[in-house]
């Protein structure tokens, strides 16, 4: 019963507080799928959408669709997405995991619940289960299987081995993978009862079913999923040799920190000699076997991978150091603490796209708006109504674009018009690790981003921004605010004019000036407000910070070296460091600028 409540109060600590997670990751197209199966609930694999600009068929999607039944079940119940419900329909899988782990740890060691403990804590089973992904509804069905099916070998059972069909069959629907189950059951049935027919029969459910499911889809559609899958591995190079390597050396790091580094080492080192062989063996097939699956398979090197083989790892080093329970506890709080901090960067990384949106939503209304990236952003703005950007997607004077640096953005045209920064965030968690990010060189979730099992940085995670397409061309190089034309050359972020020679800015104040024919300084003439809090004034050229300077209470002049713009037209960008209001006037003020431009 101990064992029990250290694994539930385990579960309570690591999914509870996540219940309001972002949407995260793939997530979107898994919700896609789950859409697709309440118009038709035999095919939510058929769903179409756009994957960085281009269009693709989720038949060819590397997982069948299992998991998109699931997610169409819950949102037909729940009638709409929306983060702790959905999550909390997860905690069954949850629930599952656990208890399959803990079923085969106290078969396979003298200290299960510190095996089954390791396993929960580590970070790919902390951090992707609180996403909607397939790895937690995968694994849980995984571990399952295997619990169910050395019940069902050791005890002759055919109860036990029909639930092993069943668990096999569930795993199959939701990943590829669940192939490689085939030769490490069939290896543990030649160890114990090899001539037990029906369970030899059934350690090739996987493959059934699976087999199963593409002559569905090919009797009911015309099209093999296998076909479609093997097309987009072609197209966007996914098996060349050079990923393959790069997979493997990442799933290689990754399988150094599936368990805290030190608790192998210390078991390898100073381990209790080997009580049962057998056992021994078998749980270095599954480990090694499914490790060669993965580098044989896959293509991202995502740590979330290597899921299935953490429970056999941990039952190995939980028994080589049964004698030492000091340090399975310690290995396993400094698992723990890990995989916690990485879980809050990661809530924190999607929580910005989230935030983003919220703020940009009185923007978005009575307009266009497109959203020029994937993941998170993607999918909170298109919940706001945006549209995914097609690669080559003609925009129009009046649209908003919402663009991510991280998040697989892709060409447009702007059909003339010109592009104006109307807001720009940085998206920056509050702790100093990245799953993934700027500069991160993290290959947490795919081996393009680094080979960093997690990143140390305190960078922005990502840098969004959501520019307006404007039709009208400037005339003005330098712009008094009392200009007649100056309506037409202020973008955002300034106020009306007063004593007819100034106005206030907001936080951030974008213009947009026509370029000089040669390189001027660009300038800016303005007064820090002696009641404000402004300490820090930033001047940008087109994204590119050309001044970034301390200043004090009073008349101020930003000059900056020569510069010539780029293009016909410049969009000037004036960032203060704090506003302030005053009573009885909301607005958010910066600083009284008299002029802006090259001069």
């Amino acid at each position: 019963m101990r064992g029990w409540l250290a694994i539930a109060a385990l579960l309570a600590l690591i999914r509870l507080p996540f219940l309001w997670t972002p949407v995260q990751g793939d997530d979107p197209y898994y919700l896609y799928g789950a859409e697709r199966a309440l118009i038709g609930p035999l095919h939510p694999s058929h769903a179409r959408y756009l994957f960085q600009g281009k269009e693709v068929d989720m038949r060819g999607h590397p997982h069948p669709p299992g998991n998109a039944w699931y997610l169409g079940a819950v949102l037909a119940l729940a009638g709409d997405v929306s983060e702790a419900p959905f999550h909390a329909a997860y905690l069954p899988w949850s629930v599952l995991a656990a208890a399959a782990a803990y079923s085969l740890a106290r078969r396979f060691t003298s200290r299960p619940v510190w095996a089954a403990l390791l396993f929960l804590a580590t970070p790919a089973f902390v951090i992707n289960g609180n996403s909607l992904e397939s790895d937690l509804p995968f694994v849980a069905c995984w571990l399952a299987a295997f619990a169910l099916f050395v019940k069902a070998v050791d005890s002759g059972r055919a109860a036990w081995l029909a639930g092993a069909a069943v668990a096999l069959a569930a795993a199959a629907m939701i990943a590829y993978q669940a192939l490689a189950a085939i030769p490490i059951l069939l290896f543990y049935l030649w160890q114990r009862r090899r001539g037990w027919l029906a369970a030899w029969g059934v350690a090739f459910t996987p493959a059934l079913a699976i087999g199963a499911y593409q002559v569905f889809e090919r009797l009911s559609s015309g099209t093999l999923p296998a076909q479609v899958l093997s097309g987009y591995f072609t197209q966007y190079g996914l098996q060349r040799f050079v990923n393959k390597l790069s997979n493997a050396a990442m799933l290689t790091i990754h399988l150094a920190w599936m368990l805290f580094p030190a608790l192998p080492l210390l078991a390898w080192r100073k381990g209790a000699p080997v009580r049962h062989p057998r056992d021994r063996t078998f749980l270095w097939v599954w480990t090694g076997g499914f490790f060669v699956f993965a580098l044989a398979v896959f293509f991202a090197g995502s740590m979330r991978y290597l899921l299935p083989v953490v429970l056999p790892a941990a039952m190995l080093v939980t028994e080589k150091l049964r004698d030492r329970p000091r340090w399975l506890a310690a290995g396993f709080a400094a698992q723990l603490a890990l995989s916690l901090a990485l879980c809050v960067a990661n809530y924190d990384h999607w929580a910005g796209y989230r935030d983003f949106v919220a703020a940009m939503k009185p923007q978005m209304n009575n307009r266009r708006v497109w959203v020029n990236g994937e993941l998170g952003l993607r999918y909170y703005a298109e919940t706001e109504g945006a549209m995914p950007m097609a690669a080559g997607q003609a925009v129009r004077p009046g649209d908003l674009v919402l663009t991510s640096e991280l998040a697989f953005s892709t060409k447009f045209t702007t059909g003339g018009g010109v592009l104006a920064p109307l807001a720009e965030r940085e998206i920056r968690p509050r702790l100093p690790l990245r799953l993934i990010g700027l500069g991160a060189h993290s290959g947490y979730s795919a081996v393009a981003m680094g080979f960093l099992p997690f990143g140390v940085t305190g960078a922005p995670a990502d840098v969004v921004r959501a520019e307006l397409v404007l039709e009208r061309k400037p005339v003005e190089m330098f712009l008094p605010m009392n200009s007649p034309d100056a309506g037409r050359h202020i973008v955002s972020g300034v106020y009306s004019l007063e004593d007819n020679a100034w106005r206030w800015t907001s936080g951030r104040a974008v213009f947009l000036l026509n370029s000089p024919p040669a390189a001027l300084p660009l300038r800016a003439s303005l007064r820090v407000y002696e009641q404000s809090r402004v300490g820090r004034v930033k001047l940008q050229l087109d994204g590119e910070t050309l001044l970034d300077m301390a200043v004090k209470p009073g008349p101020v002049e930003l000059v900056t070296a020569p510069v010539k713009p780029a293009h016909e037209s410049a969009t000037v960008t004036l960032t203060v460091d704090h506003t302030f209001t005053v009573g009885g006037d909301q607005r958010d003020l910066g600083v009284i600028l008299t002029g802006v431009g090259f001069r």
